[in-house]
């Protein structure tokens, strides 16, 4: 019990919802504003729905520059296993690489497969039509969000974080599970982890060994976040204005992968793993010693932001969803992601 209570003492541990519920007044108030439930969706007019929910990956690396994301292929589940590692060979993939649903969120069924049998395995469970997609062996992933009004030449780089996988460290005496069972952000997480690394659990962990139990780097898959802020400079900002300006990616939040900190901020190269729309969280409010309220202060920040954007395209021609196109494409993005949720992902 006392150990449920304290985590109760940590906002970053409460649930999604709860943590956004106190600032449901200011959300209605946009509403009221703009006359739309939904005046966030003009945000981003190259993406569906501004990227709030429920938008494929497909759409937005078909607009990122070429050479600037991983190769990928879209798989449809429907497809034979013979015509699958017909088409894997034919993309020139070799393992490891990855796959994840093409309409995703939360990191749910993200994986990295090793060989042909996991691959199988996964394809014959998965219930929509996923990304294969090249593995990028580049230790470092950051998070970069970025804002740019429409009518301003320059934006802002509001949150840069480096982030590290959830993981734990052998040393030589205890056994996976009671290293799972001491770390603060794995221990809750035994049955969602039993999935993969069950055969592992009575394993000893050698002294210094580092050993990944996920490879989404999601806040709500155990991620740890480290800020960047002091790492931000014109020459960053320019980079992403100038890759806002190519996509009309006004509002959101880039994950991306590097060789090193130092190399990417000086113009190094980058490969962008993902674009996330209105509906990215500004994730370098985590894991970085701040009160609730001044959470709640960043987030306020860039939904006047949003807004701003919003209200600005709409106004110059990229309008608002109608309420009843709204409603009914959330219905259908729900049903997709409960589909995700309560289809048994299957044992790699």
């Amino acid at each position: 019990m006392q150990k449920g209570f304290g985590s109760w003492l940590h906002w970053e541990r409460w649930p999604f919802k709860l943590i956004y519920f106190p600032l449901t007044p200011v959300w209605l108030w946009y509403c009221l504003r703009s006359g739309s439930f939904w005046w966030f969706s003009s945000s981003n007019p190259t993406i569906t729905f501004g990227g709030m929910e429920g938008e494929g990956k497909r759409e937005m690396y078909d607009q990122l520059p070429v050479g600037t994301y991983p190769k990928t292929i879209y798989i449809d589940p429907k497809l034979s296993e013979n015509e699958l590692i017909q088409q894997v060979a034919q993309a020139g993939f070799s393992y490891p690489f990855v796959v994840k649903p093409d309409v995703g969120m939360k990191g749910l069924w993200f994986e990295r497969i090793d060989g042909p049998e996991q691959l199988l395995r996964y394809h014959r469970a998965v219930p929509v039509e996923y990304v294969i997609q090249e593995w990028v062996d580049w230790p470092i992933e950051l998070s970069i969000f970025h804002i740019r009004h429409p009518e301003s030449e320059r934006g802002e780089i509001t949150g840069f974080i480096y982030k590290t996988l959830l993981q734990v460290q052998g040393d030589g005496r205890s056994k996976l599970i009671d290293l799972i069972n001491s770390h603060p952000k794995a221990a809750g997480r035994v049955e969602e982890l039993s999935r993969i690394h069950s055969d592992r659990f009575e394993h000893v962990i050698p002294a210094g060994e580092v050993y990944l139990l996920s490879y989404a780097a999601n806040h709500n898959r155990g991620a740890f976040f480290y800020n960047l802020s002091d790492r931000i400079h014109d020459g960053l900002r320019e980079r992403f204005d100038e890759l806002s300006k190519h996509t009309r990616f006004y509002y959101g939040r880039y994950d991306l992968k590097v060789c090193s900190i130092d190399e990417f901020c000086s113009g190094g190269p980058c490969s962008i793993l993902e674009f996330n729309g209105c509906g990215a969280e500004p994730n370098h409010i985590y894991d970085c010693g701040m009160g609730l309220f001044v959470a709640y202060g960043v987030i306020l920040k860039h939904w006047k932001a949003l807004y701003a954007i919003s209200r600005h395209n709409h106004q110059t021609g990229h309008r608002h969803w109608r309420f009843w196109k709204g409603l009914k494409f959330l219905r259908e993005s729900g049903k997709h992601f409960q589909r995700l949720e309560s289809t048994q992902r299957p044992t790699l």
